[in-house]
């Protein structure tokens, strides 16, 4: 079972980054099926993935992302979302989270790893039924309640991972307190307060951002969270917002 599994995952992975080319896509440089043996050969990201920039352990030799950083990285993987869903034949990723951002020796962002991707509805259909796949903490909830994959279960997966990028936290994480293990559950309430939001933004970040520019990430982070996929904004929708996020540029005030 495992074996056939893997098999449709490598299948799923050429069949897409074999064809598809985009600046934030990783590059398929070559693949091989021998003695049961699948292989994929795709382009060297000097700097990892982001899971091991935000999450870094405390004796780790990796710098923590500065704010500007992490915003460039998540426009990045925003472009490369919005593009998947704008192709002639729209494409569902499915399984979109920190560990599957790739970076490049200058922090440009490129998302791998498309064994679980799904083509897109088609014949007016406004979802795909498929089984049930993905990493659980980043999966829509209508995906994991009913089976129903829509592009914009992309979107509520990227808000996720928003989420962390503003708080250094991980989806899922059961060595925090009662009732913070799910992120998305604990900090969902927090985010429309600028009060309550300075408390879970990460601490790393504290005076390379303005409270203004805060606040509008943390709103469109609420709206890919919208309980109902056509309620969320499109990816392209995100990535406009997230680029004007990014011209502003404000500067924190100086404390007094």
């Amino acid at each position: 079972m495992k074996a056939c599994k893997a098999f449709r995952e490598w299948q799923s992975e050429v069949n897409f980054l074999g064809r598809l080319s985009h600046p934030n896509l990783v590059k398929l440089l070559g693949y091989c099926w021998e003695d049961q043996e699948l292989l994929l050969v795709s382009q060297f990201m000097q700097k990892g993935s982001l899971e091991n920039h935000l999450f870094r352990r405390v004796s780790s030799s990796v710098e923590p992302l500065s704010w500007d950083l992490r915003l460039k990285i998540v426009i990045g993987a925003a472009r490369g979302l919005s593009f998947l869903h704008t192709s002639e034949k729209q494409i569902i990723y499915r399984d979109f989270k920190a560990s599957n951002i790739l970076l490049d020796g200058n922090f440009n962002a490129k998302i791998s790893d498309f064994g679980l991707a799904k083509l897109g509805p088609s014949g007016g259909n406004s979802h795909v039924t498929t089984r049930i796949m993905g990493t659980y903490g980043y999966a829509a909830p209508e995906y994991i309640a009913t089976g129903h994959l829509y592009v914009k279960s992309d979107v509520y997966g990227f808000g996720v991972v928003l989420l962390e990028i503003l708080t250094g936290l991980r989806a899922l994480d059961t060595k925090r307190p009662n009732g913070q293990h799910n992120l998305v559950d604990w900090a969902k309430p927090l985010l429309s307060n600028k009060k309550k939001l300075q408390t879970i933004m990460d601490a790393w970040m504290e005076g390379q951002y303005s409270s203004k520019v805060a606040l509008q990430t943390a709103q469109l982070t609420l709206k890919c969270f919208e309980p109902k996929p056509r309620s969320r904004p499109s990816m392209k929708e995100v990535t406009e917002v997230l680029e004007r996020i990014e011209a502003m540029r404000i500067k924190p005030k100086e404390s007094k």
